[in-house]
């Protein structure tokens, strides 16, 4: 069963995997693509260092790409931003065109001429705001993406700053747009993906249930962490841009009180030691030095599996008859 979102990103199911900075690799994202889904291959995908430049971010971000084609043929996506502002978007954007990507991801920038360079090239956009809103998102459309990202209060990572969940933002930007939308935020299992539809996406946007398949760069002790808890363990603080949530680790207590206690953002963004934490703790596994975000959709997930059982899972209403009696005659023969 196809609809908008597989036309456009000539996929077979629409699950599309968040481009979760370093904790994707090729190997993860070239899964996700072979299970029928889009894999995006975040910024500082596959490395086990941080880089010196933005040139050196750009050319391991190229070669991540070229390792990605070598391990599917289907479409995968690639994310346009990876510095603090946009300043570096031309040398990135011409790195896509070079090694044919076919999907870019453009975070929160809404500017005619990176779209305008993006379309000439045909290359699909997807628009993802921060904090999405009826206007932004009803510029996405007038500058040309091609699909919407959704995302409610209950993601994983840097969380909108207005509180307004995904069970309400989703239908609030479906009616605003003509384009399909993906509704990301708090999604565990295939309940989430129909609710998700009822909605009016067409289209869902996984992160924190793709942190724990096995293909997946972090590590192992966060997989561990988050199959064995749930939404109610989950700690939020203030922080810069916005808010995070974080499961318990030893510094996020801290983080917690700190909050509590009328700390400004800047205050708790030092404290968390900014975005290193997140490289620390759940790239690198030091939990006693950073925070392990997720959203709140981990109460649903129970086990540590393959990509390719994830998105069958997910995707279990969009998959023929024929698939399945495939699916299960290979099961019988193992």
């Amino acid at each position: 069963m196809k609809n908008r979102v597989t036309e456009i990103l000539n996929i077979r199911y629409p699950i599309i995997q968040a481009p979760m900075y370093f904790l994707t690799n090729a190997m993860f994202v070239a899964a996700v693509s072979n299970a029928g889904g889009l894999g995006i291959i975040g910024p500082n995908a596959g490395q086990d260092t941080l880089p010196d430049s933005r040139f050196m971010a750009l050319e391991r971000m190229r070669e991540q790409i070229r390792k990605t084609k070598q391990l599917t043929d289907k479409p995968f996506g690639a994310t346009l931003i990876n510095g603090p502002d946009m300043s570096f978007w031309r040398p990135t954007a011409e790195m896509f065109v070079e090694e044919k990507v076919d999907v870019v991801l453009v975070n929160e920038v809404l500017d005619a001429e990176i779209f305008d360079f993006l379309k000439q090239h045909r290359i699909k956009i997807l628009y993802r705001a921060l904090t999405p809103d009826v206007a932004n998102s009803q510029q996405a459309e007038k500058l040309g993406a091609d699909i919407i990202v959704a995302t409610g209060f209950d993601e994983g990572g840097t969380v909108p700053s207005r509180i307004i969940g995904t069970f309400s933002i989703v239908p609030m930007i479906a009616d605003s747009v003509k384009i399909p939308v993906l509704a990301a935020g708090g999604i565990g299992d295939v309940r989430g993906v129909r609710a998700a539809m009822a909605l009016g996406a067409e289209g869902v946007w996984i992160g924190s249930l793709f942190l724990t398949a096995q293909e997946n760069p972090a590590d192992e002790k966060v997989k561990q962490l988050i199959v064995s808890s749930s939404a109610e363990d989950l700690l939020l603080f203030r922080t810069l841009p916005a808010y995070y949530r974080t499961l318990p680790t030893p510094l996020s207590p801290r983080l917690a009180e700190l909050d509590a206690h009328g700390a400004d953002r800047e205050t708790l963004f030092t404290a968390m030691n900014g975005y290193h934490s997140l490289w620390q703790a759940m790239r690198l596994g030091n939990l006693d030095k950073g925070v392990v975000s997720t959203g709140t959709g981990i109460s649903m997930i129970k086990s540590v599996r393959t990509v390719a059982a994830i998105v069958a899972d997910l995707a279990q209403d969009f998959i023929t008859q024929p698939e399945k009696q495939k699916s299960d005659d290979t099961v019988l023969s193992l």
